[in-house]
């Protein structure tokens, strides 16, 4: 390319010189100058000729750089050996890609987590899809979340999350991105955050373990009835020793939360009433048996008014169906729940020991003068989970017991055994899981005419975080 542009150039600058020539004031002419003026006049036109020619092979040139835009990756490079000057194509260096913040935040973090399963047998058995709710054998993408989370100077947080699982409303066999955790936490004191947005409601200590930590592949019936995982609302939290006894921070911990109390990504809240949340949580040492050895205790409540229309079993099913199934529990009437757990995790080496029990009341409530519609009735269970590291870090077998009473057509208590193995290839970045679950009916033990009352399912998890 530099060695066509040196000839354009020396071309441009030969033409000059000979036409200042020719318009200098001509002496007389003599045969020899007449001679000497025709063979310029000859130069002249060959290299005009010359000098079109290059000017439409470079045209050509430029012409295909444009239609294929990857000779654009490399560039020129001429060198000199002394003699002549010779043009090579090299291969142009590509710059590092960067995302720049917009503001002035401290710190950015750019994550998110896919969990991919293989369901068998009765599927989802053990959340009371059998019998009228079952469902079939499947591929399923459980989670596919993207999330960012950042630190301000001026003593705020925030997190973004959303999950491309999630159903989009139109039908039931199809999913979008939604939101999950969007809030807003303001840290100046480690012991009076101030938290707003959308989160999980302090209640149940499985419910608020991260999906991506559990040692079972799915969270369990009684979690999944009761409590009332993500809502809309503002919440006080912190560490009161966090200031005065650092390397007592976690002794206490405090939750106290305000929401709508109609689940997450809603709009209005069903009445003028809330939902109130609160949480105390209590690790009682940490590291004496060991490290990361730990004993933690956990107690919760919740009280909420509702409207009709409000699903009050918000990521599982609690609603008792004729034949002893599970469906989501929509109200069709006004009701008043306080609902109550307690919880203890142990952690000692290789061995976890996990346990809770929750329990809800669900009261009918008149709301002028409209009767609920419905009986009020309790609902309770509890499960003991236990984990021990096989191969250290790397393989663990874990073994679990729920159970759930719904309380709505007398004996209708479901419980389930699971066993399962994980496989740690890079920790919780990247894992395999598979849990087998074998689920009774006490409702269709005693009603046989409803069909079997025993289920057996096989899952598999593949894990990774980004």
């Amino acid at each position: 390319m530099f060695t066509k542009r040196f000839m354009l150039w020396t071309a441009g600058a030969s033409l000059a010189a000979i036409s200042l020539a020719i318009a200098q004031p001509l002496r007389a002419a003599s045969p020899s100058d007449t001679t000497r003026l025709e063979k310029l006049e000859r130069a002249v036109e060959l290299l005009e000729k010359q000098n079109a020619e290059l000017k439409a092979e470079l045209n050509g040139l430029k012409s295909k750089q444009a239609a294929n835009p990857a000779d654009a990756k490399f560039k020129s490079k001429v060198t000199y050996d002394g003699k002549t000057y010779r043009e090579q194509a090299v291969v142009e260096e590509k710059r590092p890609i960067y995302v720049q913040q917009r503001g002035p935040e401290l710190k950015l973090v750019l994550g998110g987590f896919v969990q991919m399963n293989f369901e068998d047998g009765d599927v989802s058995a053990f959340e009371g899809r059998f019998g009228q709710t079952a469902l079939k054998d499947r591929f399923r993408l459980r989670r596919a979340r993207i999330n960012l989370t950042g630190d301000f100077a001026e003593q705020f947080d925030f997190k973004l999350e959303g999950d491309f699982e999630n159903s989009d409303g139109l039908n039931a066999n199809r999913t979008a991105f939604e939101a999950t955790d969007i809030f807003i936490n303001w840290h100046q004191f480690p012991w009076a955050q101030v938290k707003m947005g959308q989160w999980k409601a302090p209640f149940g200590l499985e419910q608020l373990t991260p999906d991506t930590t559990l040692y079972t592949i799915e969270r369990t019936l009684p979690t999944g009835a009761i409590t009332p995982e993500r809502q809309v609302g503002i919440q006080l939290w912190g560490k009161p020793f966090a200031t005065i006894w650092p390397d007592a921070a976690d002794l206490l911990t405090y939750y106290a939360g305000i929401f709508n109390g109609n689940g997450r990504n809603v709009t209005n809240n069903d009445n003028n009433n809330f939902m109130y949340v609160g949480r105390l949580e209590s690790t009682l040492f940490k590291d004496i048996f060991g490290k990361g050895s730990f004993l933690k205790l956990g107690a919760d409540i919740l009280n909420s008014r509702d409207d009709k229309g409000t699903n009050i079993s918000q990521s599982l099913t609690l609603l008792v169906n004729s034949d002893g199934s599970l469906s989501p529990f929509v109200l069709p009437g006004a009701d008043e729940r306080t609902a109550w757990s307690v919880d203890a995790w142990l952690k000692m080496g290789p061995f976890d020991l996990i346990g809770e029990f929750l329990q809800e009341h669900v009261d009918p409530r008149t709301v002028n003068g409209v009767p609920p519609g419905f009986d009020g009735f309790t609902t309770d269970g509890f499960y003991v989970t236990g984990a021990y590291f096989l191969i250290p870090k790397k393989l663990q077998a874990v073994v679990q017991w729920q159970h759930l009473n719904p309380g709505q057509k007398g004996n209708d208590g479901i419980s389930s055994i699971v066993g399962g193995l994980n496989y740690y290839i890079r920790g919780d970045d990247l894992k395999l899981m598979v849990n087998y679950i074998h689920t009774w009916s006490d409702f269709r033990d005693a009603n046989p005419e409803f069909g079997d009352d025993q289920f057996d399912e096989v899952i598999g998890r593949m894990q990774l975080m980004f």
